[in-house]
């Protein structure tokens, strides 16, 4: 895959060594010289230094054979525009981190996907995973995450069914019980101290579905 990563802070260098990991062809665009030759170094990519809502850029990036454009830089407005200007050039794929969430609408009207405030995101998570040692991770996939978490003793959610809790935007995909059970949850199924939740949620819905989580299945105090 030929991609297109506009941007080299934390987010557009991690995105730039996974890409390159995965085989894909890499071009990185990003306005700072230092960040761009130092990317050089590190992976076997075509870094160009230059704005990326400059149309000359963007085609000696070559953005006309482009599978993909991911805008990843903290400036909304070079974000909005650079994947305006790739929509223009038919990339199949183009995709966006959206700093400031009011800025939301304006991504999705030019048909872009986005990822919301990434950095509130990750504190969110780091929030949570330090509140339980035992909410994990599990798997991104397209369109949400799936999480694990174990129910402790005394939680206000022990003993009581599945369709006592909150539950909106995520979705339980099963749970493991001691002695090695796995049990596809129903409504009618109650949570057991030590129970090993699988849960899915939509992306946009991770900060609710974490503190529901936290405040259901933690034990307080």
């Amino acid at each position: 895959m030929y991609t297109i990563i506009v941007g080299l802070g934390g987010i557009g260098r991690n995105l730039t060594a996974i890409a390159v990991n995965a085989g894909d062809s890499v071009v990185v665009i990003d306005q700072d010289e230092e960040r761009a030759s130092d990317i050089l170094e590190h992976y076997d990519v075509l870094a160009i230094t230059g704005n990326a809502t400059d149309k000359s850029v963007l085609e000696d990036a070559g953005i006309d054979r482009a599978d993909a454009l991911v805008a990843t830089t903290s400036d909304d407005a070079v974000n909005l525009m650079t994947c305006w200007l790739a929509k223009r050039y038919d990339v199949g794929n183009v995709v966006s981190i959206v700093n400031q969430k009011e800025h939301s609408d304006l991504f999705n009207e030019v048909g872009v996907r986005i990822s919301e405030n990434p950095d509130e995101l990750v504190a969110t998570r780091l929030y949570y995973w330090a509140k339980s040692p035992n909410l994990q991770q599990v798997a991104s996939i397209p369109g949400g995450t799936i999480f694990e978490i174990v129910a402790e003793e005394g939680a206000p959610i022990i003993d009581h069914e599945i369709r006592d809790l909150d539950v909106r935007d995520f979705v339980f995909i099963a749970i493991r019980r001691a002695g090695g059970d796995l049990i596809i949850p129903s409504g009618t199924v109650r949570i057991r101290p030590g129970d090993v939740i699988t849960v899915f949620t939509k992306k946009e819905a991770e900060t609710e579905t974490l503190k529901t989580l936290n405040k259901q299945l933690i034990r307080s105090g």
